[in-house]
């Protein structure tokens, strides 16, 4: 938690991420999917399931690409063990994630990963801390959350209970879940869009 809160600067727009629990999910659904439509599913384009996130979470493109001085920070939190997301392109956590970014009509995305040593300190209490203390950032307007609902849906409900009423948070869950003081989306829905998998091939 010390190393993340030393960052220079906070964007009005987070994103925090279990990474372990988002590759567990693109895999089931690369799994599924390939067996209900026949065909060969390719990892997840990050870039753009975060462009998902994002727009989930309300933020607005850019008329023009490219344009846009919206900044967004994207925090994945992942078990020391895990160096990758197996199924994401790109997805090596040190190599092509930790303080890289990238810029779309939506604006600048940076990102940074921080592995979780269980020996030391508890996943989700880990990423209980730094969501209660990004949301109590005063300069942070807007927060997307992605925990792993199965696990930790109820300690971030309350850990979001008294958060300020003018900030935007955005809970993903891969189902509905008991209401909060925040909003909700269906997480599969960014995940099927960066997996390339099309409406009218599931209707």
């Amino acid at each position: 938690m010390n190393e993340i809160m030393k960052t220079e600067k906070w964007c009005e727009n987070v994103i925090i991420v279990d990474g372990d629990y988002i590759d567990k999910v693109a895999f089931d659904l690369i799994v599924n999917f390939e067996r209900m439509i026949g065909r060969r599913i390719q990892q997840a384009d990050i870039a753009r399931w975060i462009d998902c996130v994002a727009l989930d979470g309300g933020m607005k493109p850019s008329e023009q690409d490219n344009d846009s001085d919206a900044q967004t920070t994207v925090v994945f939190i992942h078990n020391k063990d895990a160096v990758k997301l197996n199924n994401f392109v790109p997805g090596d956590y040190a190599n092509d994630l930790h303080l890289k970014a990238f810029k779309d009509s939506l604006g600048e995305f940076m990102m940074s990963a921080f592995p979780v040593e269980e020996s030391v300190v508890n996943k989700r209490d880990f990423f209980i801390d730094v969501t209660k203390t990004i949301c109590n950032l005063k300069e942070v307007k807007r927060v997307m959350i992605i925990p792993d609902a199965e696990k930790m849906y109820d300690d971030v409900r309350v850990a979001l209970k008294n958060a300020d009423d003018d900030k935007r948070i955005t809970v993903f869950a891969m189902q509905p879940m008991p209401g909060g003081n925040f909003r909700q989306e269906i997480l599969g829905y960014s995940l099927m869009q960066a997996l390339g998998i099309r409406a009218d091939e599931i209707n």
